[in-house]
């Protein structure tokens, strides 16, 4: 198994993910808004960074958060979201270990340090298998989401692409099918050429961004031997992201105007 700090899209698997999800139930192919429309109570402004007061990552393992989303996490953070993360494995399975220590006991530590340097807030680790969350019974999965919606009460989830690693598709169809039923709208960071996605446009704090990423991809030190391609993959990244609704925020008509008060009638006093 790669190392999630470096995480890349073979062009195959995204022309053959691409082509299933327009057939796939929990996952429909849908065009984003254009700038400045809104989703529901989500509005996407000329920069494509959706608005939302609270945002919710879910990942596979520890070092997604960082590698893959954490240019997206600290935008959203540094627009005024409040950011919470859930790591549903505790990356056990990688391959590589720089440190003496289990990997399953060290990667949490790293997961912490890196999320603190990216602004989450909270972070909640998960113990099923890494590297075996395909297996794991999806009511499981989708149960132990709803707890986090319900605890860290997120009005967008942010997941990573389901393209290429059976665990990000095992999450992804798990965090939509929890989020629907809450109304949570879920939005995946995938790459460009997907289906129906739009840019994100860091614009004057990609540097920052990018500087940050760097930081929190280098908290996870058991994994330093990938650290040299995983900076080599921030390195080639500009300053913009990519986004696509998995799930999107449903478009909510007006509430009605209020019938306008009856006009008060005056009786006659009779004496």
């Amino acid at each position: 198994m790669t190392s999630a700090l470096a995480t890349t899209y073979p062009q195959a698997d995204i022309a053959s993910w691409t082509s299933r999800t327009s057939q796939t139930d929990w996952l429909p192919a849908l065009e984003p808004a254009s700038d400045g429309q809104a989703h529901g109570d989500l509005a996407i402004p000329a920069s494509g960074l959706p608005r939302a007061r609270s945002v919710l990552a879910v990942t596979a393992r520890p070092g997604v958060e960082s590698g893959a989303l954490g240019g997206l996490l600290y935008a959203f953070g540094k627009a005024g979201a409040r950011l919470s993360l859930l790591s549903l494995t505790r990356g056990e399975a990688s391959a590589f270990n720089s440190t003496n220590a289990p990997l399953e006991a060290v990667r949490p530590w790293e997961l912490q340090l890196a999320s603190w340097l990216l602004g989450i807030s909270s972070v909640a680790l998960a113990d099923y298998p890494d590297g075996g969350l395909r297996n794991c019974p999806m009511p499981d999965l989708r149960g132990r989401i709803q707890r986090a919606i319900a605890e860290y009460t997120p009005d967008l989830i942010l997941v990573l692409d389901p393209a290429g690693d059976p665990d990000d598709a095992q999450v992804a169809e798990a965090v939509c099918l929890a989020a629907g039923p809450a109304g949570v709208p879920v939005a995946a960071r995938t790459v460009p050429g997907a289906s129906a996605s739009w840019l994100v446009e860091l614009g004057p704090e990609t540097d920052a961004a990018r500087d940050v990423q760097r930081a929190a991809a280098r908290a996870h030190a058991s994994q330093s031997e990938t650290l040299p391609q995983a900076l080599a993959s921030l390195d080639s990244l500009s300053g913009q992201e990519q986004l696509r609704w998995l799930l999107p925020a449903a478009i909510r008509p007006p509430a009605p105007r209020a019938a306008p008060p009856a006009p008060r009638v005056l009786e006659p006093c009779l004496n």
